[in-house]
């Protein structure tokens, strides 16, 4: 058992710089605010997900970390320490595992600081808690960081994450949806969001021609709206998709931030995509899903949604969790359209009979 905790009045919590990591962290950041219900609970984020937690009634305010601006390098990370040393923080919770983290609430002066005992970064910490070994707790992500604070003795039991609810901002659904309406697209038709891309690396990413010919077959059997998302460093890939395609699909690759993409998810009616941030955003507004999987554990880190379908094939050197295949890219070279067409086909006749109202039910 890790050296026991004195009831903080402030809080900083330093979450994952990835987008998936973030949101499978907030089960365990909820159950931080339970314990210490008093207690001003301040994130420290860098920008791509600092959008996740500002609306959140968990968190207090959020402060960015400004990695490549006025926090870059050493002297950036002296700074960022300077300024959170000013706050007089008594708890710092690394749920991000780098040895910087640490050594940023270090040099913060933050008496008490809690992480994980990995990457070196084991004397920088008062409360240094093993990492799990595998099989000494649930496979999947979220339980990585729900362990870390049962460790510190801060909960009794893991408690069941069956799903990770994400609300978008009020505002921010309406102004998408008139942007959507802007575009020409309508509500008579399923709108499909399209995520092709994958911010970890290109072995996570199904066959950019094979999703432009399932995308063609969206709009010719259904006259679906495909809405082709993605950041800015996934323009080529849309471009490439754009190019193989019969139809034109409505792109806002690069053209939304992070709130303002959940927005959008919470007015379309099917997400397809790869095991990437995205695919976590969709799952936690309830969007019907169908992930496509390759190198990666879906068991791990797949989306906590009862209405997402996953395909995948099985080869030998999966789950192998590369950034990029030095082979020949078969786990997802073996997935077919035609494969990924027919459960796409049932996701959308599923939800189709969950909106059709029981026979002799009153409108």
């Amino acid at each position: 058992m890790a050296k026991s905790i004195a009831t903080p009045s402030k809080i900083l919590l330093r979450v994952p710089n990835w987008v998936g990591d973030a949101v499978m962290s907030l089960p365990a950041l909820e159950q931080l605010r339970q314990k210490f219900p008093a207690a001003e609970v301040v994130v420290l984020a860098r920008p791509t997900v600092a959008d996740l937690y500002r609306h959140l009634p968990a968190v207090s305010r959020v402060l960015v970390f400004d990695q490549r601006g006025r926090h870059r390098g050493l002297s950036g990370l002296r700074r960022l320490a300077s300024e959170i040393r000013r706050q007089r923080f008594d708890l710092a919770v690394l749920f991000q595992n780098a040895f910087q983290a640490a050594l940023v609430a270090w040099w913060a002066g933050i008496p008490q600081r809690l992480g994980y005992a990995r990457d070196a970064r084991r004397w920088l910490l008062t409360v240094p808690v093993a990492v799990p070994r595998k099989g000494e707790i649930p496979a999947h992500e979220t339980y990585y960081y729900l362990e870390l604070l049962r460790r510190a003795g801060l909960l009794d039991t893991l408690p069941k994450v069956a799903h990770i609810p994400l609300a978008p901002d009020p505002a921010l659904v309406e102004r998408m949806r008139l942007r959507l309406r802007e575009s020409g697209v309508s509500d008579a038709h399923p709108r499909v969001v399209l995520a092709p891309g994958a911010s970890y690396g290109s072995a996570k990413c199904w066959l950019p021609e094979r999703y432009a010919a399932l995308a063609d077959r969206l709009v010719e059997a259904h006259q679906a709206a495909v809405l082709l998302c993605g950041t800015s460093s996934e323009a080529r890939l849309g471009e490439e998709i754009v190019k193989h395609m019969r139809c034109k699909p409505v792109s806002f690759i690069g053209q939304t931030t992070l709130a303002e993409f959940l927005a959008l998810l919470s007015s379309a009616d099917l997400f397809i995509g790869n095991d990437s941030g995205a695919m976590h955003l969709a799952a936690g507004v309830g969007l019907p899903q169908v992930i496509i999987f390759g190198p990666t554990d879906e068991n791990g880190t797949g989306p906590l949604n009862p209405d997402a379908r996953i395909v995948k094939h099985a080869v030998p050197c999966s789950p192998c969790f590369l950034r990029r295949c030095p082979i020949d890219h078969r786990c997802m070279g073996r997935i077919s359209v035609d494969e990924v067409w027919r459960t796409v086909e049932e996701v959308l006749a599923a939800e189709r009979r969950s909106q059709t109202p029981p026979a002799g039910a009153h409108p």
